[in-house]
């Protein structure tokens, strides 16, 4: 398994960041855990369009965690290098317990307050722990989350 962008994300994904970021009508992203039990692969998983539709599916939502607000989004657009990226400060569950988990779907949220059938997910990352009682923090990489460029 690895991280990835979903196929409805493709093309998508920094233009939902920049909403996200700007707070255009509420807009957000927020990280929602799956469960390792049950868990559908990379394939599988990119090809949802809603968050409803994925958690319809085989995967679990691993809700004792609970889904959890992208903090500081930032989308950075390099014309020298033809891409562009967005990050977002780092995740932390307090005292987090619960089912093993298996991946994080960030998904891009247009009211701050949308029902599963309207979040779009748009990436993917591996995220294998099994909550202890600790917190857990989910460190975004220095690159960003997700990157688009021409190849």
């Amino acid at each position: 398994m690895a991280d990835l962008v979903t196929n409805i994300g493709k093309g998508r994904h920094v233009y939902y960041a920049a909403q996200a970021q700007a707070g255009t009508g509420g807009a957000q992203l927020v990280a929602v855990v799956l469960e390792a039990t049950g868990l559908e692969s990379d394939d599988a998983l990119q090809d949802y369009d809603t968050l409803a539709a994925l958690l319809a599916g085989a995967s679990n939502e691993q809700a004792t965690m609970g889904r959890k607000d992208l903090p500081g989004v930032t989308v950075t657009v390099d014309d020298t290098g033809n891409a562009a990226s967005w990050t977002a400060g780092d995740l932390v569950w307090t005292d987090a317990t619960g089912n093993a988990t298996g991946k994080i779907v960030i998904c891009y949220d247009p009211t701050g307050s949308s029902a599963d059938g309207a979040l779009i997910p748009l990436t993917l990352h591996d995220f294998a722990v099994t909550p202890d009682g600790t917190s857990i923090t989910a460190s975004v990489d220095a690159d960003g989350l997700a990157v688009s460029e021409n190849a």
